[in-house]
Parts: C-alpha cells; structure tokens; sequence
C-alpha cells in the first residue's frame, strides 16, 4: 500500500568510522530525493555505537561531504550511541514478552558450539536458550540474544528486489545487548528507525541480510515494518567491486577533483536509477521524477567519462561569477600568490573559457594565461616566432587595436578579420604570433577572446611587452 505522501520519513545513516564513500552519498542522494518527491522528511542519523571506531574527523568527513553536495536534513542529526538507554529499554521489553533470553555461556563456550552446529550443518543456538536463570546467574556477565522463531520462512517486500525469503532456521538468535551492556547494530537501526517515524529504508544492498532479522525483532515488538529498498553497490568500470584501484571512492576526492555537487548530484542519481533516456537533469526534475521502481537489480558501473561530460554541462550553465571564485580558489591551491584582481580578471575571462573544461581543475589550466604578470617571459622559441616581418605586422596590430574603442569579442573578431585582409594574408599568419605575445604560449582561447579577457589595457600593454623585448 502506497503511504499518503505527508508520512513519507527517510534517512540517512552513516558509520563514523572513515570518509564520505561515494556509494554513501548515492544512498544519502536517494534517500533525499525520495522524500521530496513525496514531500516527506529526510533525517541523519550517525551510526555511532562503535566507539573504537568512530572518530570525531569521520564524522566531520561525513557532514562536509553532504554538505558539499547540498544535502541537508529537516531536522537536526542524532547520533546513535546517545540513544542506548532507550535500546536496553526496548530489550527489557523484549525479555519481558519471551521474545530474548539471557545467555550466559563463556565466548570460548559460545565458539565451540558454534564450530560444532556448523559442522552438523545446522544454526547455532545457546544452551540458554531454553534455561531460565537463578538469581545467582544474573549476577554474572551475560549477552541478551533475540529468540528468533523456528521453522518459519521471513519474507520481506522490498521496493527494488522483490519479494525475499529466508527460512529462520538459517539464521542465529542475534546478540541484541554485549556483555558490557553495548546494544548491537540491528536492535539500534530498528528502535531509531521506529522512534525516528521512518517509513522507507534505502540503503545498499549489502544490508539485505540485516532485513530478514530487522523484520523479526519489528514482528516481535508489534510495530510496522518500514517499506525497505535495497540498491545494488556501485562497481568500478571493470564491473568489478569499487576499490582504490579504479579511482577516487571519498565525496571530498571528487570536490579537489574539480568537478560541480549539481553535477555530482545529477550523475549519482543516474548511477542505478533511470528516468528513461534523460541523462542531464536538474534538481527539480530529479525531484519531480524520482521512485524506486526506477532503480535497477544490477549493479551500477562508475563512468568517469561519463561523469565528466555530466560535469562540462554544469560547468557550462554555472554562473560566471561562481566560477571565477572557484577557479580562483584552484589557483590559491596550485600555490598562486592572490593579486588584487584576479578574481576580475577570472570572471572575464569565463564565458570565453568555461565551454573549453570538463572540471574546475581544468578551468584553472584555461584561465592561467589571464593571470599572468607583466612583463610575460618568453622562450628561445617564442623569441624566434616574434622577429622580422612577423614582429613588424605585430606592431602595426597593436597600433590599430590601440585606435579601437569597442572591445566587445564580435567586434574585436571583425577588426582582426579586417585587418588580415589589409595585410593580404591569413590570419594563420597572425594568430601564433599575437597568441604568443598575449599569453607567452599558454593554454588560452581565439585571440578576439584572448583579447576579450584581458581587457583593452592588459592587452595593449602585453603587445608593448612582447614588441620590447623582442627588439
């Protein structure tokens, strides 16, 4: 039954143990476009009950990734281990309704019998499974395991796999509280979810497994099972499983990379889920299009090549000025000391360039030549390329650019056009040469937007530069 979509509650739930994985942040993406498109809510909630693990830089990993991609929570996050009075609440509950029992067997015990039902091919169970203890055993340590039921086949619908089915006998009585008290995993994400209002778990399907118990502990309380989602892992171009091998994995890799989060975003959705052919899409149609009947069985490959062009896209609608701090900030990173008009001078500069980049690293290369300081250097082959009658036709360039007030792109490509053609050549006899002197070789675009970039008084002074030194 479809849920009215004011109820719609979906989460993010992250482990603290290491960075924003980029299969995370598809999880976290799915998960926040499933609850707009439904006008529901979507929550964070750091998966923090492994202390040894967890570390206060992960999770400052985890909220800058998501905020990088701009995905934001409707409430504030709740950490998981702050919550474990309320875990060994609803153990009690389940004790108190024979749905747990308390287990005292040693851990050398525990993995004797465990090694002996695997041979005899059968689950394990404890030997206190069945025993009620005295009053002397309470006082020893002791774990508190779920009584699964016998004999019975769980089913769990799940939005993307289909039906599911264990049989119980194939699984263990779960250790619900440790020894010192610490609830385990599965208990926590059913009392958060249930406390939490969460209506849809989408997560990859690694937790598959995790469902089958999940489902038995929400059966055994008497609450509603949540509507569960299973999304297949993200593989590496070779379709084998994502490792380090195949590239960046971390959200924050991606950002030093250069590439846009609206690209990001755009790109992670389309990576397992589809919405016919469309490919480039913005927020507000991933919204309006998103479901979870869109979401494959296979697993989805990462397409760097793909991703890039996603990125060329985006970089192409940003704003100008957006742009220029960006780049800028590639420059700072490149070890570039900050002038006073760099930013300006970016910002120019962008319309003429930014259709020429896949990533913002690769925006910085087109922009370098605009930074520049005069006096630019020029090489043994530079100083050859500006000599004789190529150095002469220079000179006469930079005086009738002098005597032209327009410095609009089109107009400065008419009067280069016009003044190749009062020259009687091609403009092939020009163009590496005034290339040259404006930019000292660099990456850089056609020279009316060379021209165009740096302005009518950096590129007078560049072209008095090069004819000076060149003498």
């Amino acid at each position: 039954m479809t849920l009215p979509s004011s109820t719609v509650v979906t989460r993010f739930a992250p482990s603290p143990t290491g960075y924003l994985h980029i299969g995370g942040a598809r999880t976290a993406l799915f998960n926040w476009l499933y609850a707009r498109r439904h006008a529901g809510r979507f929550l964070i909630r750091v998966e923090d009950t492994d202390r040894e693990r967890s570390t206060d830089e992960a999770v400052k990993a985890i909220f800058d990734g998501l905020s990088w991609l701009e995905l934001f929570a409707d409430e504030e996050p709740i950490f998981q281990f702050s919550r474990a009075d309320r875990h060994r609440e609803v153990v009690d509950q389940l004790l108190e309704s024979g749905h747990a029992y308390r287990d005292f067997a040693t851990a050398e015990e525990t993995g004797r019998l465990r090694d002996q039902a695997k041979a005899e091919r059968r689950p394990f169970e404890s030997p206190w499974r069945d025993r009620k203890p005295t009053v002397d055993d309470l006082a020893l340590p002791h774990v508190v395991r779920f009584r699964r039921p016998r004999g019975m086949t769980i089913t769990v619908p799940d939005a993307v796999q289909g039906a599911v089915n264990w049989s119980s006998d194939d699984l263990d009585d779960l250790v619900l509280l440790r020894s010192d008290g610490a609830p385990t995993y599965n208990l926590a994400v059913v009392v958060d979810d249930h406390d939490m209002g969460v209506t849809h778990v989408i997560r990859g399907d690694d937790h598959l497994n995790n469902a089958a118990r999940q489902s038995l502990i929400y059966d055994a309380l008497g609450w509603t099972r949540p509507t569960f989602a299973h999304i297949p892992l993200i593989h590496g171009p070779d379709g084998a499983k994502l490792s380090k091998r195949h590239g960046a994995q971390a959200v924050h890799e991606y950002a030093e990379m250069g590439y846009l989060p609206e690209a990001m975003r755009n790109y992670l959705a389309r990576l397992g889920w589809a919405h016919g052919d469309d490919e480039l899409f913005s927020d507000e149609q991933a919204v309006a299009w998103f479901d979870l009947d869109g979401i494959g069985k296979a697993p989805a490959r990462l397409d760097f090549d793909k991703l890039a062009h996603v990125n060329a896209h985006w970089l192409r609608l940003a704003d100008n000025d957006r742009l220029a701090k960006m780049a800028l900030d590639a420059h700072l990173q490149r070890g570039r000391g900050l002038q006073p008009d760099d930013e300006d001078r970016l910002r120019r500069a962008m319309p003429f360039v930014k259709d020429r980049a896949k990533t913002i690293l690769e925006l910085a290369d087109q922009t370098e030549f605009v930074l520049k300081a005069r006096p630019l250097a020029f090489d043994d082959k530079a100083r050859v390329l500006l000599s004789g009658e190529t150095l002469e036709r220079l000179g006469r360039l930079r005086d009738r650019l002098a005597l032209f007030q327009s410095w609009d792109v089109f107009a400065l490509e008419a009067e280069l056009k016009a003044f190749a053609e009062d020259e009687g050549v091609g403009f092939g006899k020009i163009g590496p040469a005034a290339r040259t002197a404006l930019t000292a070789g660099s990456t850089s675009p056609d020279i009316a937007r060379i021209l165009s970039a740096l302005g009518r008084q950096e590129s007078l002074g560049r072209l008095d530069d090069a004819l000076q030194q060149t003498k």
